[in-house]
């Protein structure tokens, strides 16, 4: 984590004396210093931030070198503060206009003061620094002292018996399944991949030992890679264990072999046998790579099994051989519970008064068996006293950093030790949001980006290394997909297992990351660089002077804070804030404190009831992101124009329940006519197409040459032509939504578009005459809503060949009588939504259409009385939903299914629900 610090800052440094030079002065002789010695320093930090928990002198070291970057931070922001702002805002660039009007040297005096103790400090633990090397100079010494501390007890997990195993029954059987398919010769690889403790080494022991696959095969090796494996030592060890099984000596000379003679032994003993190796715990995808070779691919029957945290190696060593992944699942609710009964109660049943208790424990373990076994083993010392039980719920965030738990944090802390250096921060991030929160990737990202934690990669925006970052860390197991978009690995919506949210908390205050405030009398550390508010801020006591803070953030209060706490908020640093979420926190109008801080890139005002937002706006000369979200501002005053580093700009306002898709249920807001100054902007969400004498909106998005996301709202139909010539130019846009101005006003985009954009989500929302000729060009599309577009041809013609559609949705959309989905078109679509569509009587699929349809929703289509003809060829449906369709309908459903045979077309498919509506409420049956 102090890595992640130090090279930020380093970076920091670096580009401050570059732009600085002329008015840095005798302050950047220090600064190179500074900047020179940290350098030196970082390059052993990673073994210190590994090591700090098991040497108290190095720990303190550490954080001594955290706080030297942070100071440096702090003085470079300052002086930003004070003199390059004034730059930016009053002197138009002029340097020397800025000597000659300095009216207080002090502050120049102060900040070389500052800078002069910081080079003082860097001096003092770069003598501390060779002494520590010196002690950790060999991986011997390393791995030992690391040993003295804490026992390894993942090797354990080979010497389960299995009935102390749970939940294993049905992958053992997939995975034996797998291994025992007859044919004839060549090498398939097997991943197991999940989260550590998830039990991917148990499994693969008992599928390894099971009868019937020790027969299958006439070589059997068990090999543990692990994180620091060396590739001559592994490849010995697995010859040696090779040549064991058929009772022959290792070769002659195998010491002084070197790694490529020995993929060769290998290759060769394997070359006309069957084979089953197990990788345990694979690390890096290079482990692979380096041993691929060295298993015969013809002339043998072979399978290597990995278990790997990885997503990545998984796909790179299965994907090759057409072999398999094995994503390893939590336990169940029930086997979750069997498993906490055999080790909290020695197998017996829970006690009456216990059974709540174990109910809150278990949702924490989410299924993971290493939480379940760790946890059930502790409280089994605990005799079933009701009271000892209770204590350890209350306090488990504490009972994670006691004795008795330190196997699993240990597990999770490989992980996070194994984390680069630019992903540390950005996973220990996590501890700003409330436990079991769904976070939204969007959200995420502009946050990482103003914070600093994203590192510039050339050829890609900042959004895009953040988003490399978020599937890193997908990956590599540590974080969830909560939600995804259009059936992709894209993630839209992720959340952290809670009990390794608990270890990134104990992380978090460990380096004073973030101070969490949520009542309860939380005292603000002097030195907070994050205040995160759970809740409520009441009880919260702050320290004097948090002229550190850097970040403010609110999260899930139940009422807006009063006007007393947010002037506590903003008043309390020294104005160096660069992010401010006030999600839900603001009632009225927007504190002024607000647009004093000059370094504020990221202002989050959703869900608020601010109603406007002042003229002062454009004193924020930083702001990259702006979320104006589901609040009661109406229009953007004209002053936003000078915010040229704005990427991000949120306005929509949704009215009414969500979920309900009515041609009015989003509000946008009107925008300065002359928007396409803002050349930065990669999201504008939520405008309105006015008019001025001289120009319109919709031509001054063809100069918003860098959007990826649009929402265009109240479209005339005049303004079609000028907004097809406009998107002809946003060569980079992804996603794209148009609302026209009334309901009944037409949208005119039939207008060629060429070329067009790479668009992958497309909403039109209003009349259309037909569907645009330019959506059957959009080959990236995977998402496709058209809503109240009341076309009267019908729209599947132009849409099936789209090759890569995943999702559509035709709400309101089609005014004709039947719907045909022919053969060979939709060949990826996985979702279709069907709904109010008033004249519709009868939907038919061809066999061959829509092979990969998994769920399909049927709304408001009052004249449907059957379930779609040829509705059994969807053979991968797993879900219909009929919701709000006519008691006909239902009551030749129910008839059907009761005479069942071939008049039963639903036979096939797991889930049927249907959903009908009453009093505004939704109700819904299994049928």
């Amino acid at each position: 984590m102090t890595e992640s610090a130090v090279s930020f800052v380093l970076d920091r440094l670096s580009a401050w004396i570059h732009e600085e030079r002329q008015l840095l002065g005798s302050i950047g002789e220090n600064a190179e210093f500074i900047r020179d010695e940290l350098g030196h320093i970082r390059a052993f930090l990673r073994v210190a931030d590994e090591k700090e928990d098991i040497d108290p002198q190095l720990k303190e070291w550490v954080t001594q070198v955290r706080d030297i970057a942070y100071e440096a931070e702090d003085v470079m922001d300052k002086f930003m503060l004070r003199f390059a702002g004034r730059r930016s805002e009053a002197f138009f660039g002029c340097i020397k206009q800025i000597y000659v009007s300095m009216k207080n040297l002090r502050a120049r005096r102060q900040i070389s003061s500052e800078m002069g103790a910081i080079r003082s400090r860097v001096k003092s633990v770069s003598k501390g620094q060779q002494r520590y090397k010196d002690i950790y100079s060999t991986s011997d010494q390393e791995s030992g002292h690391a040993k003295s501390t804490w026992y390894d007890s993942r090797g354990d997990a080979l010497l389960l018996e299995e009935a102390e195993v749970v939940g294993i029954e049905n992958p053992k059987s997939q995975l034996i399944q797998w291994l025992s398919a007859n044919e004839s010769c060549g090498l398939k690889v097997i991943s197991v991949v999940g989260t550590g403790g998830l039990g991917k080494t148990t499994l693969v022991k008992k599928v390894y030992d099971d009868p019937t696959v020790k027969m299958h095969f006439s070589s059997h090796v068990w090999m543990t890679v692990s994180n620091s494996f060396k590739l001559e030592e592994l490849l010995r060890t697995m010859i040696r264990r090779l040549v064991s099984e058929v009772k022959q000596p290792p070769p002659q000379g195998l010491k002084c072999m070197d790694a490529d003679e020995m993929k060769e032994f290998v290759y060769k003993f394997l070359q006309h046998r069957s084979y089953i190796i197990v990788l345990d715990d694979v690390w890096r995808v290079g482990a692979w790579e380096a041993l691929r070779y060295a298993f015969p691919r013809s002339g043998a029957f072979g399978f290597i099994v990995i278990t790997t945290r990885f997503q990545s190696i998984g796909h790179a060593a299965s994907i090759e051989t057409n072999g398999h992944i094995y994503n390893l699942e939590p336990l169940s609710q029930e086997e979750s519970k069997t498993l906490f009964c055999r080790k909290a109660f020695l197998g017996g049943s829970c006690p009456s008064y216990l059974v709540e208790i174990v109910k809150i424990v278990l949702k924490k373990c989410e299924g993971l068996p290493l939480a379940i076994v760790v946890i059930g083993s502790l409280l089994a010392t605990k005799n079933n006293n009701i009271d000892e039980w209770k204590k350890f719920h209350q306090s488990l965030g504490d009972e994670l950093e006691s004795d008795h738990m330190m196997r699993m944090i240990k597990l999770f802390s490989l992980s996070f030790y194994d984390l680069p250096y630019y992903l540390k921060s950005c996973f220990l991030y996590f501890s700003i949001f409330p436990e079991d929160y769904f976070i939204n990737k969007t959200t995420l990202v502009h946050l990482w980006i103003a914070e600093g934690f994203v590192q510039p990669k050339q050829g890609k925006t900042m959004e895009e290394v953040a988003e490399e970052y978020l599937k890193e860390l997908l990956d590599r197991s540590l974080i969830q997909l909560a939600d995804t978009q259009d059936h992709t690995t894209s993630p839209i919506i992720v959340r952290v297992h809670d009990l390794l949210h608990a270890m990134i908390l104990s992380k978090s205050r460990e380096q004073n990351f973030v101070t969490i405030a949520n009542g309860g009398g939380t005292t603000w550390p002097a030195k907070s660089r994050r205040l995160t508010i759970h809740g409520s801020l009441e009880g919260t006591v702050e320290t004097n002077g948090c002229d550190n803070l850097r970040s403010v953030l609110v999260w899930d209060l139940a009422h807006p804070l009063s006007k007393l706490n947010l002037d506590k908020l903003l008043g309390s640093g020294s104005r160096l804030q660069k992010v401010l979420e006030l999600k839900g926190a603001v009632s009225g109008t927007i504190p002024d404190e607000v647009f004093k801080l000059y370094h504020l890139k990221y202002l989050g005002l959703k869900d608020t009831k601010v109603e406007y937002v002042p003229k002062l706006i454009g004193k924020l000369l930083n702001l990259e992101t702006l979320d104006l979200r589901d609040t009661n501002v109406t229009e953007l005053p004209v002053e936003i124009l000078r915010l040229r580093r704005l990427r991000h700009l949120f306005v929509y306002c949704y009215r009414g329940r969500r979920g309900f898709r009515f041609f009015d249920d989003v509000r946008g807001c009107k925008a300065p006519y002359r928007i396409g100054c803002l050349s930065s902007l990669q999201t504008l969400l939520g405008i309105e197409a006015t008019q001025a004498e001289d120009t319109t909106i919709v031509r001054e998005i063809g100069k918003l040459t860098q959007l990826k996301k649009l929402g265009i709202m109240k479209l005339r139909k005049e303004d079609g032509p000028d907004l097809c010539i406009s998107l002809t130019k946003l060569t980079s846009l992804h996603e794209l939504h148009i609302a026209s101005n009334q309901e009944d006003e037409i949208m005119d985009l039939q207008y060629p578009m060429s070329p067009t954009a790479p668009i992958m989500l497309l909403n039109l929302r209003g009349p259309l005459q037909k569907v645009p000729e330019w959506i059957r060009s959009l080959h990236g599309l995977t998402k496709l809503l058209l809503r109240c577009s009341r076309i009267n041809d019908d729209p599947l013609e132009s849409l099936r060949y789209l090759p890569n559609l995943l999702d559509l949705e035709l709400f309101h959309a089609y005014e004709g009588e039947g719907l045909w989905f022919k053969a060979e078109g939709f060949e990826k679509l996985k979702k279709i939504w069907l709904g109010r569509l008033n004249q519709l009587r009868w939907v038919k699929v061809e066999k061959g259409s829509m092979p990969f349809l998994r769920e399909m929703h049927m709304l408001d289509c009052k004249l449907v009385e059957e379930v779609p003809l040829g509705i059994e060829h969807l053979t991968n449906l797993e879900c219909i939903t009929f919701a709000d369709l006519s008691e006909g309908f239902v009551t030749t459903l129910k008839k059907q299914k009761e005479k069942g045979g071939s008049q039963w077309k639903l036979a096939n498919i797991p889930k049927i629900e249907i959903d009908s509506l009453s009093a505004s409420d939704w109700r819904t049956r299994r049928l």
